[in-house]
């Protein structure tokens, strides 16, 4: 697919759900976009665990995405992530930073944290979208 002079390319990496309906990311020109990620395993059921266990999952599928795109962590531009319980979240900040660091080092885009009402699957507690650069 074209737009302009640019090529979009669409990027759904074997190891994570098959999407439907989406496209895990899209690259165009210097920027990936990826699409909201749940902590669904590859098989697409929502992993069993509290937030932070969904938080590292979600991540964790994004981070997928985004590799399968040819870029890293350290190239996310923006992170936003939806909660279906905003308390929760923050009581367990500590913990969920810990699992930032792990996965994502000591680098921290910019980030928005929305609290929804609900998410597409109900029992998922967060769904986490990015923008990255392309790496060169």
């Amino acid at each position: 697919m074209t737009t302009g002079t640019a090529p979009i390319e669409l990027i759904n990496p074997e190891t994570l759900a098959k999407p439907s309906g989406f496209t895990h990311a899209v690259r165009y020109g210097d920027t990936i976009h990826l699409s909201g990620q749940t902590a669904m395993d590859a098989s697409g059921r929502i992993v069993d665990g509290d937030i932070v266990d969904q938080f590292r999952q979600a991540m964790s599928n994004v981070l997928t995405a985004l590799r399968g795109a040819g870029s890293e962590p350290s190239d996310l531009l923006s992170v936003r992530i939806y909660l279906t319980d905003v308390p929760g979240y923050q009581a367990r900040g500590k913990d969920i930073g810990a699992a930032w660091k792990e996965l994502c080092g000591r680098t921290f885009p910019a980030m928005t944290g929305v609290g929804v009402s609900a998410l597409w699957q109900p029992e998922a507690l967060i769904e986490i979208e990015a923008v990255a650069a392309r790496r060169a």
